[in-house]
């Protein structure tokens, strides 16, 4: 029988000597869903992330992803995801088709199927014409586009995208997402995401969760996010849920978050 939950955390906690960066928290993903943590930095949201995929201990909690413990069976977990980091992973001096080939030799992909996998997925982000070119050639959007080819390569059942459009144009972060879209309804990949941008929370999950200090604050659906505290857009409840004075401390981090808020409210 098919596992319903993708992910499941319960009382999920991490500190890092007296500070606490996950504070307590539960929440189930289903398979196929697209999931979304929205928060500012420092909120918790990389850090739970890095349990989920075997690089950090949890002080304490459980887990389970796709029905096995990061901490226990760490190769069963890690063949079962795909990931894109907030920074770039690839091989600078290897070719697209290249670090598509050393990762599917990782992951035990048979050759067969490295190269239809490869050729079907650098087709998807419109890559192909240039996968015999050396990556360091390439633009920021161009390696992402990479990047998620690649960590799609061995079939994984979840998808993890930490500010996948971070740092990208308009134009290139939308045929990121029609990419991403593409490939979850096509094979029902299960999408983990974190981000900054509030529109995009809004417009490509299913359920959002709201995490700030570590804790989780609100989940939900965007309208039932908008819903529970009687605003009209999710930015609007997003201020209401984490507060509207900026906190030094965030501010201090560089809070990317809030100051597109500014921004944005500048731009109308």
């Amino acid at each position: 029988m098919e596992l319903l939950k993708a992910i499941e955390v319960q009382h999920l906690t991490k500190k890092f000597k007296d500070f606490v960066a996950v504070d307590d928290i539960s929440f189930a993903v289903d398979r196929g869903e697209i999931f979304a943590f929205l928060g500012p930095n420092g909120a918790g949201k990389t850090t739970t992330i890095k349990m989920l995929t075997t690089l950090l201990q949890p002080t304490s909690g459980t887990i389970l992803v796709n029905g096995f413990n990061p901490m226990i069976d760490k190769d069963d977990v890690r063949k079962s995801f795909g990931i894109v980091f907030q920074d770039a992973s690839l091989d600078d001096e290897l070719t697209a088709y290249e670090n598509l080939e050393f990762h599917g030799i990782l992951y035990d992909v048979p050759p067969d199927i490295r190269k239809t996998r490869s050729k079907e997925l650098l087709d998807i982000v419109e890559l192909w014409d240039k996968r015999n070119d050396i990556v360091k050639t390439f633009s920021g959007g161009m390696k992402r586009r990479l990047e998620i080819a690649r960590g799609l390569l061995h079939h994984p059942k979840i998808f993890f995208l930490d500010e996948p459009s971070l740092g990208l144009d308009p134009q290139t972060r939308k045929h990121m997402w029609d990419y991403i879209l593409l490939l979850n309804k096509k094979e029902n990949i299960t999408i983990f995401l974190t981000t900054h941008y509030i529109e995009e929370a809004e417009k490509i999950a299913g359920r959002v969760a709201v995490i700030d200090h570590g804790k989780i604050v609100a989940l939900g659906s965007p309208t039932e996010l908008k819903k529970q505290t009687d605003k009209t857009t999710l930015e609007e409840a997003f201020l209401e849920l984490t507060g509207h004075e900026i906190r030094e401390e965030e501010l201090g981090k560089g809070d990317q978050m809030r100051e597109r808020i500014r921004m944005h409210r500048r731009g109308r």
